[in-house]
């Protein structure tokens, strides 16, 4: 069994299709499936089981011997939420349960770590050095959590036979519908200009940024997925990793090309940044992608144009 949790949510129901369409059976699927909204990313695939997210540790007690893979995908991403303890019970102990009888049954693990650990990018992001992480100052308990997983992972003793953590960047694509103010900024901008036929970009706070000039690495999630399976099957080069497209572009560059691809002549506006998040806003994001190259993945990602 090939073990997926978050799997209604966004990137993990996009790992749960591909593993289908790739010819993988015996899939499960772990989540809190009480939200209506998330139902239809499972649609169409053919799962084993469904576990609920609360009974999941003890579901690998007494199913350790059949599962092969764990991609553990589910976790509270809402970086607007500030309040600690939720992030601490869901994105820090709980994926110490699951890391802990990945250990005890040796069961390769795959965890989603966030490029939101590099906070301001002051330390820059490279993924190479397992020192990193302790220095690191994340903007917000989203990040904090989880930096503090992973430095709580590369500390332990008792690992999985094969581990990896991956620090996604800013992910997008298909099956990101139900997340509302977390969506990616694809998908915001496809909706507002459908809508009303213009987009607006948050306005830059800071003099080295031009309007719109704000940089991040956008990575579609088809490229997440496919890097998520090599890892699955090369199950060598344990370690965290970073997974981004490497190459960092403009906002304006991303409402351009959802004009461009949606056929509609550009109306870019732009508006403050909220109080609530400017503070704890990262202006640029670029992911070192040298590592995951190093260990022989070859594939070439998607650029922003193809993505959108």
């Amino acid at each position: 069994m090939i073990v997926v949790t978050g799997a209604a949510g966004f990137i993990a129901s996009r790992l749960l299709h591909e593993l289908q369409q790739q010819g993988y059976a015996d899939l499960v699927a772990v989540d809190d499936f009480s939200r209506a909204d998330k139902a239809r990313n499972l649609d169409g695939i053919r799962l084993s089981a469904r576990v609920e997210r609360a009974q999941f540790p003890a579901w690998i007690d007494a199913n350790e011997k059949l599962v092969q893979f764990i991609f553990h995908l589910g976790a509270r991403t809402d970086t607007t939420e500030f309040n600690k303890a939720v992030f601490d019970e869901l994105n820090l102990h709980y994926s110490q349960q699951v890391w802990e009888r990945c250990a005890k049954y040796a069961i390769p693990l795959v965890y989603a770590s966030s490029a939101a650990t590099y906070g301001d990018g002051a330390l820059g992001y490279g993924d190479t050095d397992d020192a990193l992480p302790f220095k690191l100052k994340p903007l917000n308990p989203y990040g904090e959590s989880k930096n503090d997983f992973d430095k709580w992972a590369l500390r332990q003793e008792d690992k999985p036979f094969f581990w990896a953590g991956l620090k996604f960047f800013n992910v997008y694509g298909p099956n990101e519908y139900h997340k509302g103010r977390m969506a990616s900024v694809v998908f915001h901008a496809f909706n507002q200009v459908r809508a009303t036929g213009a987009m607006k970009l948050f306005r830059s706070h800071r003099p080295d940024f031009a309007d719109g000039g704000q940089l991040r690495d956008f990575v579609y999630v088809k490229d997440v997925c496919d890097v998520c399976i090599f890892l699955m099957e090369h199950r060598k080069h344990s370690g965290i990793y970073n997974l981004g497209s490497g190459q960092a572009r403009t906002f304006l560059d991303l409402a351009r090309n959802v004009f461009s691809a949606m056929g509609k002549p550009e109306q870019i506006g732009f508006i403050d940044t909220p109080a609530d998040i400017r503070d704890k806003y990262q202006y640029f994001t670029e992911a070192e992608m040298g590592k995951l190259r190093g260990i022989g993945y070859s594939k070439a990602f998607r650029s922003m144009e193809e993505g959108v």
